[in-house]
């Protein structure tokens, strides 16, 4: 599965689980919008920047870097794309670099050419299976379910969608947030279909309970008013686009986002092709 797509489009959903795993309050995301950023004249592109919402002069500038293959010229590759940013982008504040590993082992072995650079408190390296158990927030508990082996990951989702539903009062952010954790067990499960994945999570029982109801219907309404609003609620998809089937559409652009074709996503998901070719169309 490609993790770091998925990691980007944690964050760009939940920013807040960002500033979480470098020990900052999820608040912190609130004045910051996550971006894929362009460098102009040449072939790099910073996959995860938290820049700014405002144009105060006086915010830190976040790039992120998810890294789950062994890559010596990682450094090189960082540290280029960085320092050409702030070449183009002369009046930014300041910077701080994050490189996230699933374990150390990743690393490139030779960093003697970036060790004062990595050593500097203007980077931080962090290695998820380093994490301790006991500090964990359910933003990080979500990033750990992407690292989790298979043969355990089906248990802690399902901990998951319930500390999820205890936690958040917010019944479309409840829903969202079980979309994301569905979404990471199809990728973690890509042979598996629509209806497996939904009995091993157990979201059969839940779409039955009446907070699942209000808010499906809750997202409905919202869809209809927002239109094509990004928003990954299942009655929010439903208002946009009468005909899908319904479901946990809201996967589908996570996977577009992901390189997997049109017909592997309707075969994983128990999907017609042409209700997945259609959601594609839209995000073009």
């Amino acid at each position: 599965m490609k993790t770091d797509s998925i990691f980007y489009q944690l964050f760009a959903e939940f920013p807040g689980i960002f500033f979480e795993l470098i020990g900052y309050s999820a608040d912190y995301a609130q004045g910051y919008q996550f971006r894929s950023v362009e460098i102009k004249q040449t072939a790099f592109r910073i996959d995860g920047v938290f820049l700014p919402t405002d144009n105060s002069s006086d915010q830190t500038v976040y790039f992120c870097e998810v890294q789950f293959q062994k890559d010596e010229l990682l450094y090189h590759r960082v540290f280029a794309e960085l320092f050409l940013f702030i070449d183009q982008n002369p009046a930014i504040y300041d910077w701080y670099v994050v490189i996230i590993y699933p374990k150390r082992s990743l690393e490139p072995n030779n960093s003697r050419l970036h060790e004062i650079l990595l050593a500097s408190a203007k980077v931080q390296r962090v290695y998820l299976d380093e994490i301790e158990p006991n500090s964990q927030t359910l933003g990080i508990d979500i990033i750990k379910l992407v690292v989790e082996p298979e043969a355990t990951a089906p248990n802690l989702a399902v901990e998951l969608i319930n500390k999820t539903r205890q936690e958040i009062t917010d019944r479309l952010s409840t829903q969202a947030i079980i979309d994301l954790i569905e979404t990471i067990i199809v990728y973690k499960f890509p042979l598996l279909s629509r209806q497996e994945i939904e009995d091993m999570l157990k979201l059969n029982a839940l779409k039955q309970t009446r907070v699942y109801q209000e808010a499906l219907n809750e997202g409905r309404e919202e869809g209809r008013e927002e239109g094509r609003q990004e928003g990954r609620q299942e009655g929010r998809q439903e208002g946009r686009q009468e005909g899908r089937q319904e479901g946990k559409l809201a996967a589908v652009p996570l996977l577009l986002k992901a390189g997997i074709s049109v017909e592997e996503i309707a075969q994983q998901l128990g999907l017609n092709v042409e209700a997945v070719r259609q959601i594609a169309q839209q995000q073009n």
